[in-house]
């Protein structure tokens, strides 16, 4: 009965655990931009989220899951679809979330996250495969839309190489800081390759 209870309290959104989780994540995210992934345990986390190490390892399993979650979690919340009525503004209104928010507090931190999962052997491979899924199923989102309204729409991988690789690129290299020009020209140039 009390594992059914607990398995209930993970489920609600709210409350105590949804406290937990964003607690924990932040914390990754704290120590990821101080240390670089690898270089800190689940109990250093657990530690900085003020939580038992064991709450961490009962809802996420290893650091690996829990660093893919918190990488997952981010791109949703913090680059949600947008629906503007045209593939163009959509696509430049996406591309300017994902640029702001890369070059935000969180954003290095958490993009480097994802670099440093996808080099990291076969769980590596699980979280890059499971964190481009997700950006996937959003951008699918906002291109089936656009083609429901009969406009031409790129595919998913277009987007990625054409707007979303050149941002990444920049803010890990810290070539320049994010200009909106910049954007909205890598938007164009991939319609006019449609």
């Amino acid at each position: 009965m009390k594992e059914e209870e607990e398995q209930e309290r993970a489920r609600r959104p709210g409350g105590r655990s949804a406290r937990v989780r964003a607690a924990v994540h932040q914390a990754v995210i704290a120590l990821v931009a101080e240390r670089g992934y690898g270089n800190f345990t689940v109990g250093e986390v657990a530690a900085r989220a003020g939580v038992a190490d064991t709450s961490v390892y009962r809802r996420w399993g290893n650091l690996e899951a829990l660093t893919t979650d918190v990488a997952i979690s981010w791109l949703t919340a913090q680059s949600p679809i947008p629906d503007t009525g045209n593939l163009r503004d959509d696509l430049r209104t996406y591309a300017a979330h994902v640029a702001r928010d890369v070059t935000g507090p969180d954003g290095l931190a958490v993009l480097r996250l994802v670099v440093s999962l996808s080099v990291g052997g076969q769980s590596g491979e699980r979280a890059r495969d499971d964190f481009l899924l997700e950006r996937k199923r959003q951008m699918d989102t906002m291109l089936e839309r656009a083609r429901a309204r009969g406009e031409r729409a790129p595919e998913f991988m277009d987007v990625v190489d054409h707007i979303l690789a050149p941002i990444y690129v920049r803010v890990l290299f810290g070539v320049s800081p994010y200009d909106p020009e910049y954007v909205d020209e890598l938007v164009d140039h991939l319609l006019l390759r449609l």
